[in-house]
C-alpha cells in the first residue's frame, strides 16, 4: 500500500479510497480501549447512503511504550498475525480491512471491523463464569489448529528473537526493583516475595524454548469483547501484539490466574481445565487435565512476569496500576497454591 497513516489525524481522502474502494463526505475518530502499548480508536465515517463506523489502531503516542513494542517487535508481530494467520484460525478476530507496518517496526495501522456494541472485559471487575467458558473456547480454537503444525509454527517472523530474549533477561531485575518500590506497600508481601524469586531465577537461567503451538500471550479480560455485535456472537479476541510460538497452556494459566478473578478460578479451575481439554480433543489434540496440569501450572508465571516486567516499561497509568497489581495478585496466588516455581525449577 506505500505510505500508510500512523496516526488518525494523518488520514487522507485518497487514503479511505485506497482502502475501501470509497470516500466518506466526513470522518472523525474517538479513543477507545485502555491499552497502553497501542492507541486504539473508532472511526464515525459519514457516506452518501449513511453513517457507518470502523474501528483503528496505532502505535501508542507515549515515547516509552512505542519503545518497548517496537524493541520487542509487538507491532510487527500483530500486523502480520492478522494478514498471514488469522483468516485461517476459528478463534473469533476483527476482519482486517488494511494492516500496515514500517520497517522498523515502530509505527504502523490496522483497521477493522467494528464490533460494537459489545461489552469490554474487564480484569479488574473480573468476569462470570460464561465468559470465563467463551474464553476457554477461544483458547482451544487459537491452540488447536496450530498444535505443532509446522506450515504455522516454522514461519519465519513468529520465530523468537535472541537478541529480545536476551534484551529482557537482562532489563528483568530493573523491572523488578521499579515493580517492588512502586509496589511493595501495596502488594501482599508473599506475592511480593514470589516476584523476587521469579526475578532472580529468570535472571539466572535459560528456558528453553518450546514449540508446540501459537500463544497469544496476553490472554486476559482486557484483551476480549463479550457479546459481540449487540449479542450476536459470545466473544471475539483481541491485540495479538504478544504472539508468540511456546505452549498453549501459558496461555491458560495466564487467563486463570491473571483474568477471571481468583475466586472464581478457585470454585471453577478444574471445570474449565476440563472445558479447555474437551475443546482441544475436539479440535484433533486430545488431552486430560492430568496431561496438561504441570504446563497449566507453570504457565501461570508467565502472569507474574508480564504484570512486573509492563509494569515497568509501558506509561504509568493509575488504570495500569491497578491492572499490574490484579494480574500479579491473581497469577501469584495460584502459583503459591501449586507450586509453580517449584516446577519450575525441577526442569
Amino acid at each position: 500500500m506505500g505510505q500508510f497513516p500512523a496516526h488518525p489525524d494523518e488520514i487522507t481522502a485518497d487514503w479511505w479510497e485506497c482502502v475501501l474502494g470509497r470516500v466518506p463526505v466526513a470522518w472523525q475518530w474517538e479513543p477507545i480501549g485502555t491499552g497502553q502499548v497501542g492507541d486504539s480508536v473508532r472511526f464515525h465515517l459519514e457516506f452518501e447512503s449513511g453513517p457507518e463506523t470502523l474501528a483503528g489502531k496505532f502505535a501508542a503516542a507515549d515515547p516509552t511504550s512505542r519503545g518497548t513494542a517496537a524493541m520487542l517487535g509487538l507491532y510487527t508481530k500483530e500486523v502480520r498475525f492478522y494478514r498471514e494467520i488469522a483468516p485461517h484460525l476459528p478463534v473469533r478476530t476483527p476482519r482486517t480491512l488494511a494492516a500496515e507496518v514500517a520497517g522498523d517496526g515502530a509505527s504502523f495501522v490496522l483497521l477493522f471491523e467494528d464490533l460494537g456494541p459489545a461489552r469490554g472485559g474487564n480484569q479488574l471487575a473480573g468476569c462470570t463464569l460464561a465468559d470465563a467458558r467463551e474464553g476457554v473456547k477461544q483458547a482451544a480454537a487459537l491452540h488447536a489448529p496450530s498444535w505443532e503444525n509446522a506450515a504455522m509454527l516454522d514461519l519465519d517472523w513468529l520465530q523468537p528473537s535472541e537478541q529480545a530474549a536476551a534484551q529482557v533477561k537482562a532489563l528483568y531485575p530493573q523491572a523488578q526493583a521499579v515493580f517492588r518500590e512502586r509496589y511493595s506497600d501495596v502488594l501482599e508481601p508473599g506475592f511480593m516475595a514470589l516476584c523476587e524469586e521469579l526475578a532472580e531465577v529468570t535472571a539466572s537461567r535459560d528456558r528453553p524454548l518450546e514449540k508446540v503451538s501459537l500463544v497469544h500471550g496476553d490472554f486476559r479480560l482486557d484483551n476480549m469483547l463479550f457479546d459481540v455485535k449487540g449479542g450476536a456472537e459470545p466473544i471475539a479476541v483481541l491485540d495479538w501484539q504478544t504472539l508468540t510460538i511456546g505452549n498453549g497452556l501459558t496461555d491458560i494459566g495466564y487467563f486463570l490466574g491473571c483474568g477471571i478473578g481468583d475466586d472464581l478460578r478457585r470454585a471453577h479451575e478444574r471445570e474449565l481445565l476440563q472445558l479447555y481439554c474437551a475443546e482441544m480433543t475436539a479440535g484433533g489434540v486430545p488431552l486430560t487435565v492430568e496431561e496438561i496440569w504441570r504446563d497449566y501450572v507453570i504457565g501461570a508465571l508467565h502472569g507474574v512476569s508480564t504484570a512486573v516486567f509492563s509494569a515497568a516499561y509501558v506509561v504509568r497509568t493509575e488504570r495500569g496500576d491497578a491492572n499490574f497489581l490484579s494480574m500479579a495478585r491473581g497469577a501469584c496466588a495460584l502459583c503459591l497454591e501449586h507450586g509453580s516455581l517449584d516446577l519450575l525449577k525441577e526442569g
